[in-house]
């Protein structure tokens, strides 16, 4: 396997990036996130995950070994396959996969595009064993119902599900537990 690739970005594609090493360049297929701060001529390395298919190798990237490992634990699914993994890794990160496994929070995954209510909740069910027993992937503290109700508020108005967990880590540690003051606190996370 591939464990890893450092070099050049030599093109940005809508979905892979091409990365140059020593006058080979590879295609390697990463999560939006990753892909949206990439230009070419970047120095990079990411973690990579190969899978091969009777017509064809590909090469997917990740940022962190933690959302590599987050990527092999969704393949582990049935009916999960490789695109349909790193579309959820555009979508949610792996803080927030383990949260809402945690929390059983199977709609989570609904948002994510190409994932529908059955899948999300084969997914919430299948990764609830997994998470526990990897190392490093210790259960995250649970959000309280009045911060789940900020976080529908926040994703309802748009925000993607990334964007309103940051929000909510945005809120100090001591501020009131009522729906309108923490949504509020947590607005003002996007208008810094």
């Amino acid at each position: 396997m591939i464990a890893s690739i450092s070099g050049k970005v030599a093109r940005v594609d809508r979905d892979c990036v091409v990365v140059e090493v020593g006058g080979i360049g590879y295609q390697v297929y990463v999560p939006d996130p990753v892909l949206d701060q990439l230009r070419p001529g970047d120095s990079m390395r990411l973690f990579t995950y190969l899978v091969v298919r009777q017509d064809a190798l590909s090469l997917f990237g990740f940022e962190t070994l933690e959302a590599r490992e987050f990527f092999e634990l969704l393949l582990s699914v049935n009916g999960v396959g490789p695109r349909l993994a790193l579309s959820i890794l555009s979508v949610l990160s792996p803080e927030t996969i383990r949260r809402s496994v945690f929390n059983e929070q199977a709609e989570i995954f609904s948002r994510v595009p190409g994932v529908g209510k059955k899948t999300a909740q084969k997914i919430q069910f299948h990764l609830q064993d997994k998470i526990k027993a990897v190392a490093g992937l210790e259960p995250m503290a649970a959000y309280s119902e009045v911060d789940g109700e900020v976080l529908n508020a926040l994703t309802s108005l748009g925000y993607s599900v990334v964007e309103a967990q940051a929000a909510l880590q945005f809120i100090p540690r001591d501020a009131p537990q009522d729906v309108e003051t923490r949504l509020r606190l947590a607005l003002q996370y996007f208008s810094r």
